[in-house]
């Protein structure tokens, strides 16, 4: 698959534009007959839904010029963005890798390491492949201890990115807790070295619309008759989301102060794990199938695929949310990005794990995936 990438990482110029004339590709995409997407589409407000779909054509150098469509967007209108996070996280933690000086020569993606406290020995290689294969929160949990709070929400905003924040943990007791413990790296044929951990600031709660959710919600087994109030959560709107993805795959469009700085054979080791399905990956496809973490295209069907296309993403699914930020391309030539959330909850209860993610949620976006690639490669034939 590799050799399809080449072009993406040699590109020079980017421009952006915002377009509302004529139907597009997108436009009738969203209009589709096709009951996935329109038993959704019927009730978008309902289901929170926002999209971001980015058109990519390529002049006769090969470089890209990027076009924005947009259905509901506003980041303002806070969704719960639930495993996404752990993309930046994770580009953020290569290159603290590979940029600090106490780290570079000496430590490597393979290089054993503790949690100071535990006594589990980890790798770096192994998270990032745990979170790119089925999305392990424990993984992404270690890089939080690596970076800390307050690194992660600095580090992003120096990249001009767009709005973030990142508040806790995820699925941990003591999420939010402020202390992120740090590391201890054990390199061959040296002393061990400490990444050590800091203290961050309170958590500022998040000052945006729609951050009261629902009518009810769970809290152990009593059932609390109010909204879910989400303001100390995690923010990560898709703009910013699809954002971090062309930062890694068209690094070359950006200034070096608002790229990801990752040594080369971290990033390729990355982009190679990214398109693969868990099976490919040492994952039982029983329990993990192929399309376990690709909403779009693949998200409803549990069908072994092949790599006809290719898909370059991170998914989120958690209070009834689902979210998918993807680039997706075929070998036929066809690529666009494509990131878009949509709430599924009719009984507006929250943490009782009754949502229609398999019902309505993961067939609406394998649809619009499908949908957006028939129409792209219908006007690529035409």
């Amino acid at each position: 698959m590799r050799c399809i990438w080449v072009c993406c990482f040699t590109i020079l110029v980017v421009f952006t534009s915002c377009k509302t004339g004529s139907p597009s590709v997108f436009e009738q995409a969203l209009q589709s007959s096709n009951p996935k997407i329109k038993n959704v589409m019927q009730s978008p407000a309902g289901h929170e839904i926002q999209i971001l779909y980015t058109e990519i054509k390529r002049d006769s150098l090969n470089r890209p010029q990027f076009t924005e469509y947009a259905f509901n967007l506003d980041e303002d209108n806070y969704f719960y963005p639930a495993s996404t996070v752990k993309l930046p996280v994770l580009l953020l933690a290569l290159e603290k890798l590979s940029t600090d000086p106490l780290l570079r020569d000496q430590v490597d993606l393979n290089t054993p390491y503790k949690i100071p406290g535990d006594t589990v020995v980890h790798q770096l290689a192994t998270d990032l492949v745990e979170i790119i294969a089925v999305s392990d929160n424990e993984a992404y949990n270690h890089l939080f201890e690596f970076l800390g709070r307050d690194s992660i929400n600095a580090l992003v905003a120096r990249k001009r990115l767009g709005p973030f924040q990142i508040n806790h943990r995820l699925s941990t007791p003591d999420s939010d807790a402020a202390l992120s413990r740090g590391l201890v790296f054990y390199p061959q044929n040296a002393d061990s070295i400490v990444v050590s951990g800091y203290t961050s600031k309170p958590i500022k709660k998040l000052n945006l619309k729609n951050l009261r959710k629902g009518k009810a919600y769970m809290q152990g087994d009593s059932l609390v008759e109010q909204a879910f109030d989400f303001s100390a959560k995690n923010y990560f709107p898709l703009r910013t989301q699809q954002e971090v993805l062309k930062r890694l795959l068209f690094e070359n469009a950006y200034t070096p102060e608002e790229r990801f700085q990752i040594k080369p054979e971290y990033r390729d080791f990355l982009l190679e794990t990214m398109p693969k399905y868990p099976r490919e990956l040492g994952y039982d496809p029983e329990q993990f199938p192929d399309g376990y973490v690709k909403f779009f295209v693949y998200g409803d069907t549990a069908a072994k695929l092949d790599h006809s296309v290719a898909i370059f993403n991170k998914v989120g699914d958690a209070y009834g949310t689902l979210t998918d930020n993807a680039f997706i391309q075929t070998k036929d030539g066809v690529e666009f990005l494509l990131s878009a959330t949509l709430l599924v909850n009719e009984n507006a209860t929250f943490n009782d794990d009754t949502y229609e993610y398999e019902e309505l949620g993961l067939p609406f976006l394998g649809e619009l995936g499908r949908e957006i690639l028939r129409l792209k490669q219908s006007e690529q034939d035409y």
